[in-house]
């Protein structure tokens, strides 16, 4: 896949959404940040009842929803979209950032926290049945974590593999907007009715 909707210079404001649960409740958190300085633009948050249980390998059918709904609450324009889940490296090659990207028809970056499928070569870049569908990043600081990186929709892996790690601060193992976006869903439990 490439950059086909935008240049790699073109993509500015990039958007983390990030999901937290607890029993039958969503807890959604989308936000902005300036690529190249971390400076939050906006942040939109949401509550709401989860539709449907989590089913492995259709994470889409729990979290479209809450993802959708509070994506339409910003007001500012975002380039690139980063959401914690799969893109095309999923075993239906149509993760939840595929999902979301065809739905906006934007460019979307899947940032998966567990492999789901494939194979990590020596070089890091994940083989699935002989393609390349995705990209290991690991941050030694930080207790070795890793984050695998795969095309969601309109952007190509070597766009979506720098993009991910120019927005990965050395003391963190996840973007800053995904980071942020995680913090926040969390905490949105803190301000229960």
């Amino acid at each position: 896949m490439e950059d086909d909707l935008l240049t790699d210079e073109d993509m500015k404001y990039v958007c983390g959404i990030d999901v937290s649960y607890v029993n039958d409740s969503a807890h959604c958190s989308a936000v902005t940040v300036e690529r190249y300085s971390y400076k939050v633009i906006e942040i939109a948050n949401l509550r709401t009842r989860t539709a449907n249980a989590y089913i492995p390998g259709l994470f889409m059918m729990r979290e479209a929803r809450p993802l959708l709904t509070t994506l339409k609450q910003l007001n500012k324009k975002f380039d690139v979209l980063l959401i914690d889940g799969h893109g095309i490296l999923h075993p239906r090659r149509c993760g939840l950032a595929s999902y979301i990207g065809l739905i906006l028809n934007k460019p979307t970056i899947g940032i998966g926290k567990r492999l789901l499928c494939g194979s990590v070569r020596n070089d890091q870049f994940i083989e699935v049945g002989g393609h390349v569908l995705g990209f290991k990043i690991s941050n030694q600081k930080n207790y070795n974590k890793s984050v695998y990186v795969s095309v969601g929709n309109h952007i190509s892996l070597s766009s979506a593999i720098r993009i991910v790690k120019e927005l990965t601060r050395e003391d963190h193992w996840i973007p800053e907007p995904l980071r942020i976006a995680d913090i926040n869903s969390k905490n949105i439990l803190n301000f229960q009715d």
